[in-house]
């Protein structure tokens, strides 16, 4: 599988404009929403929303609309947004036009964490072909790049989904190396999250040992771009990641955690994986341990 050249991971509005006819390349419009309401009490309630209507308006010529809330999750697992099982996401890929060939640009309204969640999608199932388009939706209209309202049909391919069961891992597992302290635990939530100020999905705090990478600090907040490479690896080695210790990220839902593995992808970090569960998991099961910057609960 995938015997063509390797692809960089994170490629230009110049580059993508100069290969908006190749036939080897696939555009994907992932642009959606995380929303976090205060419900009154003192509780975050988050909610996910797709962003198809925006797409409708006007898209990059050719990208094809992935609803990231539904066309590459598992309806059946009571866990919200979870990866699709092999074969509906393998079934969804082949409608998307992405073969086993096929270089995928992914983008988001910046290029930010709901690209790198498609992103870590596709690798989970053994694509590797596939970049985040820098700055996303926000750079392409911004430095004035061809836009078109017209919906692609993209031609039927096929996806050989190739299962990395190493970068998926489950509540119990994490359970494990948070007290076994086997792997690093990355929180990419915001700080107010990680320190227990915000309560989200009934209670407070992080999972225990978790250090706080804010997915929010690898980006640019003005212009959407991510961060250099040397940036990047600056932000995670004073949050204390290490190269020579397998990571694990999480978040509200696994998809903050993308942006942090991302990120450790581009300097050069190979042995990491996502708790795709995150805090939607593990809030509600009061009969895991939280840690905050205040109290401990067992």
């Amino acid at each position: 599988m995938q015997n063509a050249a390797p692809v960089d991971s994170l490629v230009t509005t110049e580059w993508l404009k100069g290969h908006l006819n190749d036939p080897h390349v696939r555009i994907l419009d992932a642009r959606g929403y995380v929303h976090h309401i205060d419900d009154g009490n003192g509780n975050m309630v988050v909610t996910y929303a797709g962003a198809k209507e925006e797409y409708d308006a006007a898209h990059i010529p050719g990208a094809v609309y992935v609803d990231w809330t539904s066309d590459i999750i598992d309806p059946d697992d009571p866990v919200p947004i979870q990866i699709a099982p092999p074969a509906r996401f393998a079934a969804w890929a082949s409608r998307a036009g992405i073969g086993d060939e096929t270089h995928v640009i992914v983008y988001d309204h910046t290029g930010g964490t709901i690209a790198t969640r498609v992103w870590w999608d596709l690798r989970y199932y053994g694509h590797d072909r596939v970049s985040v388009l820098n700055g996303g939706w926000k750079k392409w209209t911004a430095d004035g790049m061809p836009t078109s309202d017209e919906a692609t049909k993209a031609p039927p391919a096929t996806f050989t989904p190739h299962v990395r069961q190493a970068m998926r891992k489950t509540v119990d597992e994490v359970a494990a190396i948070s007290g076994g302290h086997s792997a690093q635990l990355i929180d990419a939530r915001a700080p107010d999250q990680y320190a227990g100020a915000v309560v989200r999905s009934g209670r407070a705090g992080h999972i225990p040992g978790a250090i706080n990478v804010p997915a929010t600090s690898l980006i640019d907040p003005a212009t959407g771009i991510w961060k250099s490479d040397e940036e990047l690896a600056a932000i995670l080695h004073d949050a204390g990641v290490s190269d020579a210790q397998p990571a694990v990220a999480y978040c509200g839902g696994g998809v903050s955690a993308t942006g942090v593995l991302f990120a450790m992808h581009r300097t050069g970090h190979r042995d990491w994986a996502n708790y795709d569960g995150s805090w939607n998991e593990w809030g509600p099961r009061t009969d895991l341990p939280t840690e905050s910057s205040r109290t401990e609960t067992d």
